[in-house]
C-alpha cells in the first residue's frame, strides 16, 4: 500500500466507518499493527482511537480492541447527554421565572387548546363530556370504519345515545360518509333510529375522522389506529376545520333524509369517473381502493367495467382513452 495515492477521504461518523477504513481496522486487528503510512489515508481511524500509536515503534500503529473502542465511544456520548440535561436544567431555571410575567403568553395558556388523548375510553369520554354541554350542533366526517368487531359495535351503540340526547335538545347533526357506506346496514339502521334534525352526505374520498361540537371543540385521530386522539379546542384551528366540512359537504350528494343518486354520463357512472380520475394521478389499484375505501377486488371490477365501456383493450390505452372521452371534465348538468 506504500506509495499508493487514495481518494479523498470524506468526513463521517464512527457509526458510518468507511469501507477503506474498515478494512484497514481489520488488517490491523488480524496482524497487530499497521503502519503509519498506510493509515494516513484514513485518519478517522486515529480519530475515534480506533489505531493509536506503537510505544516502540511510531511509524506504526497498533489497533485498539472493539470492546474497549465501543466502550469509550459510549462514555463520552454519555458525557454528552449528562451535559445537554444540566443545560436542560439550566434553561429551564431561567425561564421559569419569565413564564410567570404574564399568563396570557405562557405555554400553559396554550397548552389547554390542544389535548392529547390516549386510549379508546378516554377518548369516548372526552366526546361525551363535550357533547353534554352542546345545544347547537355536532358535525362529524365518518371515514371507512367497521362496526363488526366487538369494539366497534360498542363505539356504535354510544354514539347513537349521544347523538340522540343532542337532538333531543334541539340540536342539529350533519355527518358526512364514504359513498362505501351509503348502504351499509349499521349506516341505515342508525338514521332509521334517530329522531330529530339528522342529515347524512357522501362523497367518494373524505377525510380522516372529524367531530366538531358545537363549533368549539374538534376531535382528531392521532395516529392511525385511532387509539390515540386531539382535543382541540384553539379558536383557529376549529374554524379551519369548520371550514373544511362545510366545503366538502357543500360537494357531497345527499342521502338522509332523502338520498339523491348521482347520474351517469355516457354509460359511465359517479364512481367510475372518480376512479377514471385518479387512474389518470397515475394510481395503482391498492391506492384507488384504499382511498375510495373498499377492498381491491371491487376497485379492480369498476375498473374493468370503465375499460369496457370505454372499449380499452390495455391499462395504457385506458389511461389515453379517459382523455379523450373528456369525462373528466363533464359536469352532472351537462348530460
Amino acid at each position: 500500500m506504500t506509495g499508493e495515492s487514495h481518494e479523498p477521504h470524506h468526513e463521517h461518523g464512527p457509526e458510518d466507518l468507511c469501507a477503506t477504513g474498515t478494512a484497514l481496522y481489520a488488517q490491523a486487528l488480524r496482524e497487530g499493527r499497521v503502519s503509519a503510512l498506510d493509515a494516513a489515508a484514513t485518519p478517522c481511524l486515529t480519530a475515534y482511537g480506533l489505531l493509536q500509536p506503537s510505544v516502540g515503534d511510531l511509524d506504526w500503529l497498533e489497533p485498539v480492541a472493539p470492546a474497549v473502542a465501543l466502550h469509550q465511544m459510549l462514555d463520552a456520548s454519555a458525557q454528552r447527554v449528562a451535559e445537554e440535561r444540566r443545560w436542560e436544567a439550566r434553561l429551564t431555571a431561567a425561564f421559569e421565572p419569565l413564564m410567570q410575567v404574564d399568563g396570557r403568553r405562557t405555554a400553559g395558556a396554550d397548552a389547554a387548546a390542544v389535548r392529547v388523548l390516549s386510549g379508546i375510553p378516554q377518548i369516548n369520554e372526552a366526546i361525551s363530556n363535550a357533547m353534554a354541554d352542546a345545544a347547537n350542533e355536532l358535525l362529524c366526517i365518518q371515514p371507512n370504519i367497521h362496526y363488526g368487531d366487538r369494539r366497534g359495535q360498542a363505539s356504535q351503540h354510544l354514539s347513537l345515545r349521544r347523538d340522540q340526547a343532542m337532538l333531543d335538545r334541539g340540536g342539529r347533526i350533519r355527518t358526512l360518509y364514504q359513498h362505501t357506506q351509503r348502504h351499509l346496514p349499521l349506516v341505515r339502521a342508525r338514521y332509521e333510529q334517530l329522531r330529530g334534525d339528522a342529515e347524512a352526505r357522501s362523497l367518494d374520498e373524505v377525510t380522516d375522522r372529524l367531530i366538531i361540537v358545537d363549533r368549539s371543540i374538534a376531535f382528531i385521530p392521532a395516529n392511525t389506529d385511532r387509539s390515540l386522539a386531539l382535543e382541540v379546542r384553539h379558536p383557529a384551528l376549529v374554524a379551519y376545520f369548520v371550514t373544511t366540512f362545510e366545503r366538502l359537504w357543500r360537494l357531497a350528494t345527499p342521502m338522509h333524509p332523502q338520498a339523491a343518486q348521482r347520474p351517469s354520463l355516457n354509460g359511465v357512472t359517479p364512481r367510475q369517473r372518480t376512479i377514471a380520475s385518479l387512474l389518470v394521478e397515475g394510481h395503482t389499484d391498492s391506492d384507488i381502493a384504499e382511498r375510495l375505501g373498499m377492498n381491491v377486488r371491487t376497485a379492480r371490477v369498476h375498473i374493468a367495467k370503465l375499460a369496457a365501456t370505454l372499449g380499452s383493450e390495455s391499462r395504457a390505452q385506458l389511461g389515453y382513452l379517459i382523455a379523450e372521452s373528456r369525462i373528466l371534465g363533464q359536469r352532472e348538468d351537462e348530460q
